[in-house]
């Protein structure tokens, strides 16, 4: 089937390396006539990983991952459901991908006469779970899908308004198939893992997690990746090798529960900006040690305004809002008016290091161990709260914001108490 000209640019990096390398492709029919094309790195053996795309641009480094793979007797199926539907590489693209696509290609796989394990990285995690329960929906009591390998997954429905819970997909409680994450220390999401098990397990999945310390989501393709990223790149076909073994003999064992009745997902339009808060204007406690070690204390800062934003320096967001930040202070300098910059979980050295080139002198409380983070319900770095100088949350946002921008100014001096 023709590709779009316009979709070419998107995906060219990628087709251009496993062409380099000497991969052979080949197509699946979808019963719609629609052919899916897949780059297979075949393998002697009887274990075939099935590769779901992470809808982000610039990810091409899978079929270099893909080909070291095949020195541990994985076959690897990368398969263009985006391209064979003419989808952007964009993470909102997955969301349009059928079920009944991911469910053929593990039939074409199956067909091969291999074991199949289904591997996602991200929000591609959702397409992966929705697949792998649509395919044992309609082949009841089927073997040869032993599970679901996740990198660093987010498998939520989406960011939720600042200070309220994140729902999981509906499709990660009616999951039992064995699942194993491999998840990155510097992540937002390392602090979900203890929600994340018990959601997977509540529909009879048994799951298993790996934690990688030192490394960022997505470091197998970071252009800026560390040396520890690299050696841990290097490392990860033998933990995906390692995860296929673990998802095999966990498969072997019947779910113990029963799935619960399923329900649709509900669709949600996320609003960008800074934005009046929603949720209980009480906030939950900020009580932390500083570098210098002083204890910075919201409690103390009543009759103040407050800007309380939770970062990370391996966010790119996070640092490219940070001047802002600076200059916001600069502009309302001798106004009663305090910044908090909570920093998510990182080595003081780290913090310190990081700091001494950012050129800024607000206060950065350390949140050593994400409990803050937990209790004040941040699921996306960065994410920023606003309080009035009576000590109630009045604006939220995630994302990256413009700090001393004239519409963004305009709400915080307004939160301001009146002079007297």
């Amino acid at each position: 089937m023709k590709r779009p000209h316009r979709y070419v640019s998107a995906i060219l990096g990628g087709v251009l390396l496993a062409a380099a390398l000497g991969v052979p492709a080949r197509d699946v029919r979808l019963a719609d006539g629609i052919d899916v094309p897949v780059s297979v790195h075949a393998a002697r053996g009887d274990a075939l990983l099935l590769w779901l795309p992470p809808g982000i641009p610039g990810a091409t480094t899978d079929a270099l991952l893909a080909e070291k793979m095949r020195a541990h007797g994985i076959e690897v199926w990368r398969a263009g459901v985006l391209e064979a539907r003419f989808l952007p590489a964009l993470e909102s693209s997955l969301e349009q991908v059928p079920d009944s696509d991911i469910v053929a290609l593990i039939d074409a796989a199956r067909a091969s006469g291999k074991r199949v394990t289904l591997l996602a990285s991200a929000r591609a995690g959702v397409l992966a779970l929705r697949g792998a329960h649509a395919w044992q929906t309609a082949h009841p009591g089927a073997a040869g899908l032993d599970g679901v390998i996740l990198l660093h997954p987010n498998l939520y429905l989406g960011p939720p308004e600042p200070g309220r819970e994140a729902e999981f997909h509906p499709v990660v409680a009616r999951t039992r198939l064995p699942v194993h994450v491999i998840q990155p220390e510097q992540s937002p999401w390392r602090f979900r893992l203890d929600a994340l098990k018990p959601a997977l397990e509540r529909g009879g999945a048994r799951v298993t997690l790996q934690f990688l310390p030192g490394v960022r989501d997505r470091y197998y393709f970071r252009a800026d990746a560390t040396p520890e990223e690299d050696a841990e790149s290097a490392q990860l076909p033998a933990r995906v090798r390692g995860a296929i073994d673990t998802l095999r003999q966990a498969s072997a064992v019947k779910p113990a529960v029963k799935a619960p009745a399923a329900k649709p997902a509900t669709t949600r339009t996320v609003v960008r900006g800074l934005q009046p808060y929603q949720g209980n204007p009480l906030p939950p406690p900020l009580q932390l040690p500083d570098l210098d070690g002083r204890t910075q204390d919201l409690a103390q800062l009543r009759g103040r305004a407050v800007l309380v934003n939770f970062w990370a320096s391996w966010c790119p967001p996070c640092v490219r809002e940070m001047p802002s930040m600076q200059r916001l202070k600069e502009k309302l300098a001798g106004r009663p008016f305090t910044i908090l910059a909570v920093n998510m979980a990182e080595p003081d050295k780290d913090v310190r290091a990081f700091l001494s080139k950012m050129n800024v002198d607000f206060a950065v409380p350390l949140d050593r161990d994400g409990a803050v983070l937990k209790n004040w319900k941040v699921f996306v770095f960065p994410t920023s709260f606003v309080l009035d100088a009576q000590g109630n949350i009045r604006l939220g946002v995630f994302g990256e914001v413009e700090w001393d921008s004239p519409e963004v100014m305009e709400k915080i001096v307004g939160l301001l108490p009146s002079d007297p």
